[in-house]
Order: C-alpha cells, then structure tokens, then sequence
C-alpha cells in the first residue's frame, strides 16, 4: 500500500479516549480514484493497533486549478477580467489561492466566520441544487452514487431558467443569445442508444438499453448509464456518450424495478375455499390512475434537519447548533424553568429531546438556528404520573365572572 515507507521507533499515538499507540513507520501511499485519477497522501502513519482506519483524501487541491480554467474561459471568451471573487472561509481557499488573485490583481472576499448567511446567493443557489438533486434521484430511483451526475444536470437547466428581474438567463448573458430546450430530456429515463457501428454484431440488437444521466460539455451528445446490455465492449453500470438514441421519457427501469420488487413483498397468498358464488360481481371499467404528488411536493419534504443532537454536533454546521443549544440553556436557566429535586424511590425520571430547525429569510438564506428542549411527555401513564388535563383555554364562565366584577367596580 506504501509508494515509500520509512521505519519509526519511539512515536506514539494519543487517542480520543486517552489510550495511546505505537507508530511504527511513515510514509506516502498512492490512492487511484474511479475517474483513473490518482491522489497522494504523504505524511501516512503506520499504526498496527488500529487494524481499520478510513482514510480521507481531500480534493480541495482542485479548487485552485478550476479557478485557473474558470479565469482562463473568461477572458478568452467574453475578453472581460475578474476583479474579484467572494467566497466563504473554507479550508480549500488557502495560501497558494491567495498568492495566485494577489499575483493578478485579483480582490478574494470573504464572509464573516461561522456566517453563511453573509453569502446568501451562493447558499441558496447551493440549497436549489441540493433539492433539485434529490428529487431526480427520487423520481428517477436511481442510485445515490449518481448525486454528482444529477447536480451537473441541474445546474445545466438552471443556467438556461430565466431570471425573474432581468428574465434573462445566465446562458443568455454569457452566450449573447437565447438557449434552445428542445434538446432537454427528463433526467433519468430510458433511452435506446445505437451501438457504435465498428461493435454491431450480426442478429444482435442494434441499441442497448440506457439510462439518460446528464449532457455534455461543448458537445450535442448526452451522457447514458448502461442499464442493459449483450455487446462484450459495452458494460452493464458504465457511462457512455452518445447522440444517436431514442428517448422514452415515461419511463423509468431502477424505478420501476424498485415497485416491482416491493409490490412483490406485499403479496401474500390466500387460501381459496369451496364455496363458488353464483353470480360474479361486476367491475369497474374505469382505469385506475396511481396517485402521485409531484416533484415540488418531494422537493417541500426533503428538508434535511438534524433529528439528533448527536447528528447536529457531528455535522459541518455544528458551532452554529452549538450556539443554539447554549441560548436554549442559558434561556431555561434565567426563567427558572425547572428545580432540581431528589428522585423518589422507585421513580422513573422523564427524558427529554431537542428539536433543531433553520430560520430562514424571506430571499432563502438562513436565518439563525433554533433550538428547543423538551420534556418526553408520552412516556407518561395516565393515573400513575398524572391524574386530570387541563386545557390552556379560559372557560367562557371565568371570562363573564371577570368582566362582571369589572363594571361592578367601575
């Protein structure tokens, strides 16, 4: 696994729960990605104790070089210059980033730390694409894997989607001219797509089946999942690239596979008996039409709140849920909300959960993070942890005896 390795005496390693371990070596392991691409890790300790261990390659090393091309397409291409660039405070935007805007004159501004709200186009162009990913994949059935394929596919429709105050597109402003939408597919659909001349076989298809997952850069071709195929060169769960196919939009085969297979989950068998009716009952002719929601009801339900404390401090956005949880604290201790008191024996003390939620602005940038802390009051037995309820609500008797003793009094 090591590309070089050099032996070590006398290092150890300090765990999270105090306990240490030797390492024994260190050196430079070579990772290939599923692109072919390859990525260096240096500095790789070997430690024997830890018999699994997940390593994480970062690729934020790329960022540099994307925005290289990014400058390069457009001064070649619109012959304007970048002046500045406004990012958030990430680790990718580092040192060599900084050097390379000074070097061109280039002004990098970023937002306020832990304050992704200062940033509120960037953040909610980022939640558009997020909901819209999640709804093709929803809608399509398709693998999880793919997310990378359905992002690129959104951001590509969006690009040519009029703005509401300029009802220009991006395209339009970077193109000079209107887009055309009469290539647009449903992502995720069937598509017959010709095999290559050079690899038709004689009395065999002439198309394999494919899954439509996306387009092409600078090209009139689209990008296919192979869902099916009997060519030897052409294999099932790879991606291809091809303009000459045939589309069948209604359809969707990991979709159709998935209701198959749970439709098939639900049958179960029932024992018929002797008794024969005389008569048959008379059925509807009518077509039944499976009810379905739509795409903006999928995307409204796929907010992705934390439902853990646990989840809300383990993700990116943890010091911001932090903050939250603390004002809860802080908020239940200076209105004495509770008194601490002896457990009676034989007493089992309630538990308690947080629910954590965004606030958002009315532009879709968030807000501020929320957090509440409450009482398990399900897990209460009636006549055991409590007796009679009572509704917040006055009663209508209470109201007219106030209002009486009012005018009374003057």
């Amino acid at each position: 696994m090591f590309s070089t390795y050099t032996p070590i005496n006398g290092r150890k390693l300090f765990m999270e729960n105090s306990a240490t371990s030797n390492i024994v070596g260190l050196g430079k392991v070579v990772l290939k990605m599923t692109s072919g691409k390859e990525l260096t890790l240096i500095d790789v300790l070997h430690v024997p104790d830890i018999r699994k261990n997940l390593v994480s390659g970062s690729l934020k090393d790329e960022a540099l070089e994307a925005f290289k091309l990014y400058k390069n397409e457009v001064e070649n291409q619109l012959s304007k210059i970048i002046k500045a660039i406004r990012s958030d405070r990430g680790g990718e935007y580092g040192a060599l980033f900084e050097k390379f805007c000074s070097k061109f004159g280039i002004i990098h501004q970023t937002t306020a730390p832990y304050s992704p709200q200062s940033n509120g186009i960037a953040e909610r162009k980022n939640r558009t694409l997020k909901e819209m990913m999640n709804a093709m994949l929803i809608n399509s059935g398709l693998s999880q894997n793919l997310w990378g394929e359905a992002i690129l596919s959104a951001n590509h429709i969006l690009n040519k989607v009029p703005h509401k105050d300029k009802n220009e597109s991006p395209y339009e402003l970077w193109k000079g001219h209107k887009p055309s939408y009469k290539y647009l597919k449903v992502w995720g659909c069937l598509a017959k797509v010709e095999v290559p001349k050079p690899k038709q076989i004689k009395l065999r298809p002439k198309t394999i089946d494919c899954i439509f997952i996306g387009y092409t850069n600078n090209s009139s071709a689209y990008r296919f999942l192979v869902h099916k195929s009997t060519i030897l060169d052409i294999h099932e769960n790879t991606i291809i690239e091809s303009r000459n196919t045939i589309f069948f939009e209604n359809i969707f085969p990991c979709k159709e596979r998935k209701e198959e297979g749970s439709s098939r989950k639900r049958t179960h068998e029932v024992a018929s008996g002797d008794h024969q009716r005389d008569e048959e009952p008379r059925r509807s002719k009518r077509a039944k039409i499976a009810k379905t929601f739509g795409l903006e009801f999928l995307t409204y339900v796929l907010e992705n709140k934390p439902r853990t404390i646990n989840e809300a401090l383990s993700s990116p956005e943890a010091p911001f849920w932090k903050e939250a949880i603390n004002s809860e604290i802080e908020s239940i201790m200076q209105n004495h909300t509770w008194e601490l008191v002896d457990l009676p024996p034989g007493s089992t003390p309630l538990g308690c959960k947080w629910i954590l939620k965004r606030k958002y602005k009315t532009d879709g940038s968030i807000d501020k993070y929320k957090a509440r802390l409450i009482a398990k009051g399900f897990k209460q037995k009636e006549g055991l942890d409590f007796f009679d309820t009572y509704s917040p609500v006055t009663r209508i008797t209470s109201i007219r005896v106030l209002i009486a003793i009012a005018a009374l009094y003057g």
